[in-house]
């Protein structure tokens, strides 16, 4: 296993690219005036910039590498997650989207204070709030710093999240929404490119398909796994998996802002068809390489990449590439570092604006732009004095990862309730919110307490009873469907004892096939090929391709 060492080519590439994603942020900085243009990008983003922007920043440096780590170690199981991104965002653009820009709203929780109430709205924003700056920019800075460590250890942890998070921070600050757009873009390409070239290598020295196939067992090589699989059950992706996907691609702020930029309804729901194509090619670009590792680094001849597998993807890169493509590599890595940084900061930063200070403060549209970098720079400082602080709390901080089983399940009933229901009332959401995570709150009890039981050693009668009365512990994908179902029936059960909304106040809010009728006229004037349905027939034609060859 090779050094991790640069030359100044390879330091030469990450420089140059640093200071012109600085200084593209800058530019695109001149001319934010209104609160549309720092928040929304003026409402004019084209489908190709919202699906790299959606692509760059769902792809973080831990994504990278923890793709190839994981397959290297259990399979490509680990891939679930990304064509079931895809899934997600064809339910996405047919059923959500519409009603999302129809409405003009500029955050998430708006669309429910529209369809809800204020309480809905204000609970909501304040959940994506903490988890934007706690668990995504705060985790995205602490991953892109052990990426730094690992390939550079001399950088002290502090140092590394400092300067990451005011690279990215820097022109968020100055650029809004268009700025992490636009550098997204050029990072989303960096990433495509770095990972094909680690992807061709490592299965050029492979040799063939044929080798991998003899070597590796057919097991670690199926995408779906058996029921009592420990790591990804198979049921876990119709329960789990589309659940939490729905949370994060659909009601997520800091991945949906940039459709809500759109210029149309058209070029949102084709960017975010286009983000969910690149989500496919993850599998053969990011997932792959970590089989083909596994043969080129034999787990019982390289012990130390067995004990930590997150070295696999560096050890391809240094082991394959030359010096100047290995500097290329490294940029796509610090790219994906930087724009999920970027997004979640943005993101947090309209949250605070929209749904805080301009619904309690009235403001002109400039101040809120001045409200919005003095947030986003506060944030920034937020999210680099609370990363370092997480490796103090590595199993406190493993099972965050897990945490939005337990926080999500609520949220989405909110909204395919609210969609597809015209009866739910205005206060049935927030309702469903607060019962939602009270149930998620008991679960998370009875987990720990059963777990703390099973690990203490031998059990007595006593606890042996209390472990059968207690709720036992569920693999973190079954969750979500439980407490999904607990909050739709309270939403339905408080919706039931209130009169109903009057019909005006739903109006242009709920889905009906007599929208789907009146939008299959409007598609009809398209030719075929800018038929987003023809285009969502088209990735799960797709899908269903590769689930079978990799069955």
């Amino acid at each position: 296993m090779p050094a991790f060492q640069f030359v100044w080519l390879d330091l030469a590439a990450v420089g140059l690219y640093v200071v012109f994603i600085v200084w593209l942020g800058l530019y695109l900085a001149r001319r934010m005036k209104t609160a549309d243009d720092y928040f929304l990008a003026g409402r004019s983003l084209t489908w190709w910039l919202i699906g790299f922007s959606l692509f760059a920043s769902n792809i973080s440096s831990s994504t990278l590498l923890g793709l190839a780590s994981s397959a290297y170690g259990t399979g490509i199981s680990v891939y679930n997650y990304e064509w079931m991104a895809t899934l997600v965002l064809i339910f996405f653009v047919i059923f959500i989207l519409p009603f999302y820009l129809r409405t003009r709203i500029y955050t998430i929780p708006e669309f429910l204070e529209r369809r809800f109430d204020g309480r809905a709205r204000v609970y909501f924003s304040g959940l994506l709030i903490v988890l934007n700056i706690m668990v995504d920019t705060a985790g995205a800075l602490y991953a892109g710093a052990l990426v730094v460590q690992i390939l550079y250890p001399q950088v002290p942890m502090w140092m590394a999240v400092a300067v990451l998070g005011l690279l990215a921070g820097l022109y968020t600050v100055a650029g809004g929404l268009k700025a992490v757009v636009y550098t997204d873009a050029v990072q989303a390409v960096l990433l495509l490119l770095g990972a094909v070239l680690v992807a061709v290598l490592s299965f050029q020295a492979v040799g063939s398909w044929e080798v991998v196939t003899a070597q590796i067992p057919p097991g670690d090589l199926s995408i779906l796994r058996p029921a009592d699989d420990p790591v990804l059950p198979w049921p876990g992706l119709v329960t789990g998996v589309f659940l939490l996907g729905f949370y994060f691609w659909c009601t997520n702020q800091f991945m949906v802002q940039r459709v809500l930029g759109a210029r149309d309804l058209n070029h949102g729901r084709w960017g975010s068809l286009f983000a969910g194509l690149l989500k496919l090619p993850v599998l053969f670009i990011m997932v792959l390489p970590g089989i083909f590792a596994r043969i080129l680094y034999p787990p019982e001849q390289f012990p130390m990449l067995a004990a930590n597998t997150d070295l696999i993807f560096p050890t391809l890169l240094f082991d394959l590439l030359p010096a100047g493509i290995r500097g290329l590599v490294i940029t796509a890595l610090v790219a994906a570092i930087m724009s999920s940084v970027d997004s979640t900061l943005n993101a947090a930063s309209t949250l605070v604006t929209m749904d805080f200070i301009r619904r309690f403060r009235r403001q002109d549209s400039h101040a809120l732009v001045g409200a919005g970098r003095w947030v986003t720079a506060g944030f920034m400082a937020l999210a680099i004095l609370w990363a370092p602080q997480i490796v103090r709390f590595p199993n406190l901080w493993t099972y965050l990862q897990a945490m939005l089983a337990y926080l999500a399940p609520p949220v989405v009933a909110c909204f395919l309730v609210g969609i597809f229901w015209k009866r739910a009332t205005r206060s049935s959401a927030f309702i469903g919110l607060v019962v939602g995570h009270l149930a998620a709150a008991v679960f998370l009890i009875l987990n720990l307490t059963n777990q703390l039981i099973v690990q203490t050693g031998p059990l007595s009668s006593e606890q042996q009873a209390l472990v059968a009365a207690g709720v036992p512990v569920l693999h973190f994908l079954y969750l979500p469907p439980i407490l999904l179902v607990i909050s739709v029936i309270t939403m339905v059960v408080a919706s039931l004892l209130q009169p109903p909304p009057a019909p005006e106040e739903v109006e242009g809010l709920t889905w009906s096939p007599a929208f789907f009728q009146e939008e299959s006229r409007m598609l009809a004037a398209l030719p075929w090929y800018k038929n987003y349905r023809i285009q969502a027939l088209g990735l799960l034609v797709l899908i269903a391709w590769i689930l079978v060859w990799f069955r």
